[in-house]
């Protein structure tokens, strides 16, 4: 597996918590403390520990432990388009 942290992008990365704002506006809460499941090394992480790429058009979060896409999120000037196909699940509590 490819050390993330080689790649030519990684001093755009941020963590997860950068996009704190955008995403409590799509769900409707603060997410950063909530958990998913990677779909590709099943690592759990919340989702302000997802490595955040934001210089791009759009928003992409990575896996901290392979590396890997979980969410893309991108804004148009009517929509938001969240994609989260490479995560197994995200888990939200109810209170």
């Amino acid at each position: 597996m490819a050390d993330p942290m080689d790649d030519a992008t990684a001093a755009a990365m941020v963590d997860g918590n950068a996009l704190a704002g955008m995403l409590a506006s799509v769900f409707g809460e603060d997410v950063t403390m909530t958990p998913g499941r990677c779909a590709h090394c099943q690592t759990v992480s919340m989702v302000g520990e997802l490595r955040a790429y934001v210089r791009g058009p759009g928003r992409v979060l990575r896996c901290p432990a392979c590396g890997e896409v979980v969410l893309r999120v991108v804004e148009t000037s009517d929509s938001v388009y969240v994609d989260v196909r490479g995560a197994s699940y995200l888990r939200f509590s109810r209170r």
